[in-house]
């Protein structure tokens, strides 16, 4: 599927849509052979995405957008700033490099119309109008790599790198850690202990857990935590998904999905380092999925933000911080 518009005067268009290359970038990703494991430190990573300029973190979505165009590109930083924002301060992206695209959310207003297309009043005479809000891909570039025009503007990126650095999480882990484990204690949904499995059970709606001391670290013990809790908000007194898949099916793949990248979008609101299963398989599936409904990566998106709202919810309001 490509876009093709044609106004007067105008050759239509047919290359890719920006869905269409948000989705190849990260079917790239998960095809990769050389894909290292998605593992962060929060310190290490120096706090939330935002945007350079303003300074406003990104919500809603964005956060897991942002984590896979890093891992992508091999950035560290989480300072990103639009190509429009960039070249007001005269900085430039480096040659070769590459942008990572977010979707910015939209507010779209009609008035509402009857079967015979005349418009549907209110009591007071004035026509009703129907809002919703759209999603639409616009692409970011580190700040890491951008350069100043002359070294007056290069003298500023890097202030503001430096300022901007400063801003940043720095909460000891240990509060972290505490704080995240208080949020997870607290869904309702009841966790049983020990054995060597993750897993939760959609008949039973139980989440089994192996002790944290199991674990590699209480970091990794959170974020299984956080992917089977994940899973639970699909129940049907929940979110109600499709929870029905078997093993290598798609709708399996899909879930796994849904819960992997609200894990990652918990973890990231918890203010602890998150992970993504390597495993080859799951990655294939997934990245065949996207390929064949490229549009299934926003219906994951947003059922793993809704996921992700349940658990941890967000500390802003998404339409109003995307930055």
């Amino acid at each position: 599927m490509t876009t093709a518009t044609q106004s007067r005067g105008q050759k239509a268009y047919g290359g890719p849509s920006a869905e269409e290359l948000l989705v190849a970038d990260i079917v790239t990703l998960m095809e990769s052979s050389d894909l290292p494991p998605w593992r962060r430190e929060w310190a290490g990573h120096q706090g939330e995405h935002r945007n350079l300029e303003t300074s406003q973190p990104y919500r809603g979505a964005n956060p897991i957008l942002l984590e896979l165009g890093a891992m992508i590109q091999g950035q560290t930083l989480p300072l990103w700033i639009g190509g429009a924002q960039a070249k007001a301060h005269g900085w430039w992206p480096r040659k070769g490099c590459k942008a990572v695209r977010i979707v910015r959310p939209q507010l779209n207003k009609r008035e509402q119309q009857d079967e015979s297309g005349q418009p549907i009043t209110g009591r007071d005479g004035s026509p009703l109008i129907a809002a919703w809000v759209s999603y639409k891909p616009c692409a970011v570039f580190n700040a890491a790599d951008l350069v100043g025009a002359d070294e007056a503007a290069e003298a500023a990126l890097q202030a503001r790198i430096r300022e901007a650095i400063g801003q940043g999480e720095q909460r000891p882990a240990a509060a972290r850690l505490e704080a995240a484990e208080a949020v997870l204690e607290a869904w309702p949904v009841p966790t049983s202990w020990g054995g060597a499995r993750a897993c939760y059970s959609a008949a039973l709606d139980q989440i089994r857990m192996p002790e944290a001391e199991a674990f590699t670290s209480l970091e990794a013990f959170c974020a299984t935590w956080a992917h089977e809790q994940a899973h639970s908000t699909g129940h049907s007194s929940r979110l109600s998904r499709d929870m029905s898949g078997s093993h290598g099916t798609r709708a399996y793949a899909r879930e796994e999905l849904v819960a992997e990248l609200a894990a990652v979008l918990i973890a990231y609101r918890l203010h602890i380092g998150c992970q993504l299963q390597n495993h080859a398989a799951y990655l294939k599936k997934w990245a065949q999925l996207l390929r064949e409904e490229p549009r299934a990566l926003f219906k994951v998106l947003s059922q793993a933000r809704h996921a992700a709202d349940l658990i941890a919810p967000d500390a802003l309001d998404e339409q109003g911080a995307e930055a």
